[in-house]
């Protein structure tokens, strides 16, 4: 019989806690693998660090970190004020959040699609053609998209002028630069995003499926209650991981994508932290902006990880 405290309740059993070093000595094995990660990690993510306070300087290159004289919060103070600032922000919000809610899906419903794809040769046809965009590099895809749409010897345009319709400079115009931008970077990525679901899929039990489809279930109804419940967990990790980087708009093909008739839309965080900083030599202004966007980025993931918890019971941390 199960003996009870004052209030009813079991006992504590008391926890015998393993010395640290005596931790490390049982588990060297493990931690020999672990310590080449943990050096990178220290020299690559929190030594530079060290240069955060930039951002709080007025810095000189020749006066070094200490002696460039300390201006506190000037420089993020001049970026809120700034004409900028609305447009940048508003410009990467868009696109991010764009690029989230029409590019997330897409690579979880390829794995569901091709998970129950029962022609291993056709899938493995398909699942090459998806995946090879991948590897294709953002100044190469910046120069197919730049040639395919080009108003005068385009592959597009010369499709619609066929149909009767005129030629369309689309790097120029607006309303088509996001979508653009968007879906190529859709179509890059989502059969190399769509492994990580594969492989969440491939511990689904067998005997799961037989049993349903014995039942009568037919393949729609296999995936909706056996396939994408056992992502589910996965998805949503990678969802709090996507609205962690909501501000981190790729720099390189924005701005291989950018002229000066996009630039209302295309003008982002990052293109205009190298605006700041490289072109016009301030390096306390671009830091100041890219610390406010580390900071945003930190706090959407803090966030959404606390919704995801209370939500679905599934979080980071």
């Amino acid at each position: 019989m199960q003996m009870k405290g004052k209030k009813g309740k079991a006992p504590k059993v008391p926890v015998k806690r393993v010395p640290l070093g005596k931790m490390v000595k049982r588990d060297i094995a493990l931690w020999m693998f672990v310590l080449p990660g943990l050096i990178l990690t220290f020299i690559f993510s929190y030594i530079p660090l060290y240069g955060v306070q930039i951002a709080f300087r007025d810095y000189v290159p020749r006066l070094g970190f200490f002696e460039s004289p300390w201006v506190g919060l000037k420089y993020f103070k001049q970026f809120f004020e700034s004409p900028y600032f609305f447009i940048t922000l508003k410009n990467t919000f868009i696109i991010s959040i764009y690029s989230l809610i029409a590019g997330f899906p897409i690579p979880v419903l390829l794995a569901l699609a091709l998970n129950s794809f029962k022609h291993k040769r056709y899938r493995k046809v398909i699942q090459t053609v998806t995946y090879a965009p991948n590897f294709i590099s953002v100044v190469v895809m910046c120069g197919m998209l730049t040639l395919f749409l080009s108003p005068s010897s385009g592959m597009i345009n010369k499709i619609i002028e066929m149909c009767g319709g005129e030629a369309v400079n689309f790097m120029a115009n607006k309303d088509y630069w996001r979508h653009i931008y968007v879906w190529s970077g859709i179509w890059q990525s989502m059969g190399w995003n769509s492994i990580i679901y594969f492989a969440a899929l491939s511990n689904v039990s067998t005997d799961l499926h037989e049993a349903a489809v014995m039942d009568g279930a037919s393949k729609l109804q296999v995936v909706w209650h056996i396939d994408l419940p056992s992502i589910l967990p996965t998805a949503i990790v990678m969802l709090i991981l996507s609205c962690g980087s909501i501000l981190s708009v790729g720099f390189e093909k924005v701005f291989l994508l950018q002229n000066p008739l996009n630039k209302g839309v295309s003008e982002v965080i990052s293109t205009y932290v190298y605006q700041v900083g490289m072109i016009n030599n301030n390096p306390s202004y671009s830091s100041a902006i890219g610390l406010f966007n580390s900071a945003v980025n930190a706090v959407m993931l803090i966030v959404v990880n606390k919704i995801a918890r209370k939500g679905a019971g599934i979080s980071l941390y």
